[in-house]
């Protein structure tokens, strides 16, 4: 799954360790999304989406194969 995390992270100015604790996960919680080593749950993935003001799929988009 492909995701914007990293680019809205940035774009709000924000560092991984300032968007893990608005997420209330650890900063390699964060590393892992961003790289699209880990998939989040679906509350956590509303939680990503609410905070960057924007929907679950302006965030995340599936792979393409």
């Amino acid at each position: 799954m492909n995701n914007r995390i990293q680019e809205l992270r940035k774009g709000c100015g924000w560092s991984q360790a300032d968007l893990a604790a608005k997420l209330e996960v650890s900063r390699q919680t964060v590393n892992a999304l961003e790289r699209g080593r880990y998939a989040p749950s679906l509350p956590l993935a509303f939680r990503i989406a609410r905070i960057f003001n924007a929907t679950v799929e302006e965030v995340f988009q599936p792979a393409q194969g």
